[in-house]
């Protein structure tokens, strides 16, 4: 989600994904009930659906809550009726921020994402204020270690359908078409591989820096905010910073 450095920032999402697993399955959970709704319960039929269990097994999503949400959504339990809304703004600094939640009342949801918008000297913006700066991209990050041969990791991701493989002082980061996710994560769990992170995430094109103590701290507070919300799927900006803090 930030740009240069993105392990460090991956360690802090990871420690706090951990911090609030029920929380994340939860939110999981109604992104495919809405994919099977939308779209029908098979998820070779339905595009929406096969990205949204792709993001829930690389979260270590049990198989059974995965069903479970695909019959919600399907009609066959019973379960709230959620509506997806994508909000896009600024942060502090002019920063670009996407918000995607699943709602069933988008009055609070609009209400909750214009606070934390203003409360930290952000603002909502119109659909496709920012958008345009960021194109959707599967992202997979795997941890260098002694017994990882670098030629044959890339051979199996490309392989499976892997775009591109770059490789850091700690990792390796692998993108892939958001439609060949899945198969890429499957193919590597397959292999042994462990995956240190593993999501459908919004790149952008461009970054900013925020140099100013104040406006980071707002930063870093307003996706706070929007994280602990439980009608936030996801949280995307072209902060730079959040590595350095």
């Amino acid at each position: 989600m930030s740009g240069h450095s993105k392990w460090s920032t991956i360690k802090h999402k990871k420690g706090k994904a951990d911090a609030k697993r029920g929380q994340i399955f939860t939110k999981l959970a109604k992104y495919i009930a809405v994919a099977s709704r939308e779209g029908g319960s098979d998820p070779e039929m339905n595009a929406k659906l096969k990205e949204a269990i792709a993001k829930a097994k690389a979260a270590n999503m049990p198989n059974e809550n995965i069903d479970r949400a695909v019959k919600k959504g399907a009609g066959e339990l019973q379960g709230s009726v959620y509506e997806e809304i994508t909000y896009e703004g600024y942060g502090p600094g002019g920063v670009a921020v996407i918000v995607e939640t699943l709602t069933d009342n988008k009055n609070r949801t609009a209400a909750d994402i214009r606070h934390a918008l203003d409360k930290n000297g952000g603002n909502l913006g119109t659909s496709g204020c920012v958008g345009f700066l960021f194109t959707k991209k599967g992202q997979i990050m795997i941890e260098k270690t002694d017994g990882i041969d670098e030629e044959a990791l890339m051979m199996i991701a490309l392989d499976a359908g892997a775009e591109d493989i770059e490789t850091a002082d700690e990792g390796y980061e692998i993108s892939t078409e958001p439609a060949d996710f899945g198969q890429v994560c499957e193919a590597l769990k397959k292999e042994g591989y462990e995956l240190a992170a593993a999501e459908i995430a919004m790149i952008p094109a461009t970054e900013v820096e925020l140099t100013d103590a104040t406006e980071i701290k707002k930063m870093l507070k307003m996706i706070d905010m929007f994280d602990d919300n439980e009608d936030v799927q996801a949280v995307w900006h072209n902060w730079t910073g959040e590595d350095d803090e």
